[in-house]
């Protein structure tokens, strides 16, 4: 098997193994910090011997001697992981969803504003689109079932987080922050676990929360391994299958109807990243 094969089957599986998160959180019907308390423990742990048995013992500890940048990483993280859990509990699965997909172009934003790092005219009009598909969303909310702008305004958030997330390590390339993820989970699962009890609903949800964790455990050993062998804009196509089997699975499961205002604003999102990416791609291949 080749190195790009390997990278577009790990890179998928690991996409897939995002598209349950956002149900899991509609299943467990426990207070919002509960469900993130346990979401984050179990993924952290499970990231944690993931590391410990692949990198040794030393990995967390150089990660988190990395500086600065590295903490920054592992703030945004750590804040960004119980603010998606607070989003999808305020607002519908498929406004989050299609708002997290435009965390490339907020990236692309702090990277001109944090880095100094020019903006293409390819995107501009990419920031352009995603901009009036998520005004669209927004402006739908209050027309759909399920869904509010105050949700969608945390998913805002959740996005700009993770994008200040990927900024705070570009110059941290040659090293893996796979170590700096457990640190973030489990630090924002011992802070919220002081202001809920976390123990009441584990008598009639721990195998969802197992489940819960264990999938976004894989799902983050799996990206951090697949991307190594592909390009960034294969990787960016791949995650937009996230954005479009989320909230079908949660539509299909639950029954969950995604509103025609988000419908419309997420098929702005994803076509306007889709032939953005597809560009970039064309661009990245030899005449």
């Amino acid at each position: 098997m080749s190195d790009h094969l390997k990278g577009l089957l790990l890179t998928t599986l690991g996409v897939l193994f995002l598209v349950p998160d956002s149900l899991f959180v509609r299943l467990i019907e426990a207070e919002v910090l509960a469900i993130a308390f346990w979401r984050g423990l179990i993924a952290g742990g499970l990231i944690l011997a993931f590391v410990l048995l692949r990198e040794g013992a030393g990995a967390v500890g150089s990660a988190l001697r990395a500086g600065p940048k590295a903490w920054a990483y592992i703030v945004f993280f750590g804040v960004s992981a119980p603010g998606f859990v607070l989003a999808v509990s305020l607002t519908s699965v498929a406004n989050v969803v299609f708002i997290l997909a435009a965390m490339p172009v907020f990236a692309a934003i702090f990277s001109r504003i944090f880095l100094g790092e020019p903006i293409s005219a390819r995107m501009v009009w990419t920031m352009g689109g995603v901009f009036v598909g998520l005004g669209v969303i927004l402006w739908g909310s209050g027309a759909t079932v399920g869904a509010s702008w105050q949700g969608d305004l945390v998913a805002l958030m959740v996005a700009c987080l993770f994008a200040a997330a990927l900024t705070a390590v570009r110059g941290l390339r040659a090293r893996s922050m796979l170590p700096a993820v457990p640190v973030a989970l489990l630090g924002a699962a011992c802070l919220m676990g002081l202001f809920v009890d976390v123990v009441a609903p584990l008598a009639e949800y721990w195998p969802l929360f197992l489940a819960h964790g264990a999938f976004i455990a894989g799902a983050a050993g799996l990206m951090v391994l697949g991307p190594r062998y592909l390009s960034s804009a294969e990787v960016s196509l791949l995650i937009l299958l996230e954005s479009i089997f989320a909230p079908l699975l949660v539509w299909y499961v639950i029954g969950e109807n995604p509103g025609r205002w988000a419908l419309m604003g997420g098929a702005i999102v994803i076509a306007v990243l889709l032939v953005s990416n597809l560009v970039m791609l064309r661009r990245m291949r030899p005449a």
